[in-house]
């Protein structure tokens, strides 16, 4: 399972309504707005079915993240080991977040990506995803609405997605860190 979470999800209601793309003009976007307040989108992203587990909050913290795990850890199928692939964030930081998850299922495991290395967690591509085909213009007229919206987009993403397919190989690693001392 990748796990991560977007923060701050912004309730923008726009003064004016935005205007889609038109024939050769972009996209308008107002850029006066009254703001209603943010949520956090915590999600699992299970690696190998293509399945997103997600919960919309209203704040972050061990407990969002933990009652997330416990959405996962309770859905069919099981598997002997589920390794939690994680950042350092402040919810799931250390040995106390490692040992609070395994307290709590024996057969899941906290693996953290490398300090400054999250983007290696292939939650962050779906994130990405979020942002571009679901947030960006944040124009919301509540926080309802951006429950509903991420929701919806979850799930039919669950009912399209592939597993994502790495192309970059150990010796393309190995190209890349030859490079320098070639040049």
């Amino acid at each position: 399972m990748s796990s991560d979470e977007r923060t701050s999800i912004q309730d923008r209601c726009r003064c004016h309504p935005t205007l889609p793309a038109g024939r050769a003009r972009a996209m308008r976007v107002n850029h006066e707005y009254g703001r209603g307040g943010a949520l956090a989108y915590r999600a699992a992203y299970d690696v190998h079915r293509a399945k997103v587990f997600g919960r919309c909050e209203v704040t972050t913290g061990i407990t969002p993240f933990m009652a997330l795990v416990e959405q996962v850890m309770t859905t069919e199928p099981y598997a002997r080991r589920v390794f939690w692939i994680v950042d350092y964030g402040s919810s799931h930081r250390g040995k106390k977040a490692a040992d609070r998850l395994t307290k709590a299922f024996p057969s899941a495991i906290m693996v953290h990506t490398p300090v400054h290395a999250s983007w290696t967690n292939q939650i962050e591509i779906f994130f990405l995803i979020v942002q571009r085909k679901v947030v960006s213009p944040d124009d919301f007229p509540d926080l309802v609405q951006v429950r509903n919206r991420v929701r919806a987009f979850e799930d039919r993403y669950n009912t399209a997605a592939q597993p994502f397919q790495w192309r970059f190989t150990t010796s393309d690693l190995d190209d890349l860190l030859a490079r320098p001392d070639r040049h």
